[in-house]
């Protein structure tokens, strides 16, 4: 992944709708869900929702495919995973003992 794809990427789920949107096609796993289901559970009217959509589709973090009537949206999951790989894959680099670090040092508290 490239910087550019991340920052579009992140931009997109970096609204709280998106983010909720987005969260709930995560949720709803490979199968996806109708549209009208999407609406149903998150409360917006269908252009916001429509509007919403388009950026998640725009950036590949979410599909939309016509199965007859219905249109099913669906979280893109191996780009998922490549954001979460491209923000973690270069985690305590530069630490004096990178090679044993796995996780940033937890916090006191």
């Amino acid at each position: 992944m490239d910087i550019e794809t991340a920052t579009r990427q992140l931009r997109a789920i970096g609204h709280d709708t998106r983010l909720q949107l987005y969260r709930l096609l995560v949720r709803a796993g490979p199968g996806g869900l109708p549209v009208g289901e999407v609406q149903a559970r998150l409360g917006l009217p269908g252009s916001t929702l429509s509007h919403h959509l388009r950026r998640l589709v725009d950036t590949g973090l979410v599909r939309q495919d016509r199965h007859g009537t219905s249109l099913i949206c669906t979280a893109v999951y191996p780009a998922m995973q490549g954001l979460v790989d491209y923000l973690a894959g270069e985690c305590c680099a530069d630490a004096p003992d990178a090679e044993t670090a796995t996780a940033p040092p937890e916090r006191a508290g």
